[in-house]
């Protein structure tokens, strides 16, 4: 297995110093980017969707729990299926406490078509505490463009009026990942086909080697 150049401290000193400079600008970009996805306009969400939570049934405006911004992530769930994706699965392992959300008027909750009592039994498997509600039976998905796909959505309540200001799915979701961000940071990457790393380096394709957290000691 290849490794990086061996260099004096002061050559690894210039080089992470000329880095520095190209993460900074990405920064200030990534900065400017989120400044105009703020300005982004809305369009109304009005229509009545009914939910099944864990306390009951629950509207749309219910899922915001009496704060201003509710993030919605779609995870992807059939109903009766017996397959659970690896991606949405890795995804909510990296989110942490949600007091820090909440601290800035944001709920975050999981939705999908699946029926309450498949979605309640996976995720005692998992042993996540994520609020997650099922969708089944209304145009919730459809409304939000997802289908049976994944991705995430982002919603502002003003009184009792809903509105739904960003979307994501794909990549987008991808770069939320902190262990996706911490890999970025490690010699070998994420070891994934696709990335543009030095001959040799370790790689497999993407996708393949996710597993749900229970299943990697198999």
């Amino acid at each position: 297995m290849s490794l990086p150049p061996i260099v004096s401290p002061e050559e690894w000193q210039r080089a992470r110093d000329a880095l520095l400079v190209k993460e900074k600008a990405a920064t200030r970009a990534q900065d400017a980017l989120a400044a105009e996805r703020r300005r982004l306009p809305m369009v109304a969400f009005e229509k009545e969707y009914l939910f099944d939570g864990p306390s009951g049934k629950a509207t749309l405006l219910d899922l915001f729990d009496g704060r201003r911004q509710l993030i919605v992530y779609h995870f992807m769930m059939e109903p009766g299926s017996h397959h659970y994706c690896k991606g949405c699965s890795t995804f909510i392992d990296n989110i942490g406490n949600l007091a820090h959300l909440r601290a800035r008027d944001t709920t975050m909750v999981l939705s999908s078509p699946a029926p309450l009592a498949q979605i309640e039994a996976y995720r005692a498997r998992m042993e996540w505490n994520l609020p997650w509600y099922s969708s089944q039976g209304s145009d919730f998905n459809a409304d939000c463009g997802l289908g049976g796909g994944f991705g995430l959505s982002v919603f502002l309540r003003d009184g009792d009026r809903i509105y739904r200001t960003y979307f994501t799915t794909s990549r987008g979701v991808d770069r939320l990942r902190a262990d996706f961000g911490l890999l970025d940071l490690t010699p070998y990457g994420r070891q994934e086909t696709w990335e543009d790393s030095p001959q040799g380096w370790p790689q497999t394709a993407p996708y393949q080697w996710w597993r749900l957290h229970d299943e990697y000691e198999n």
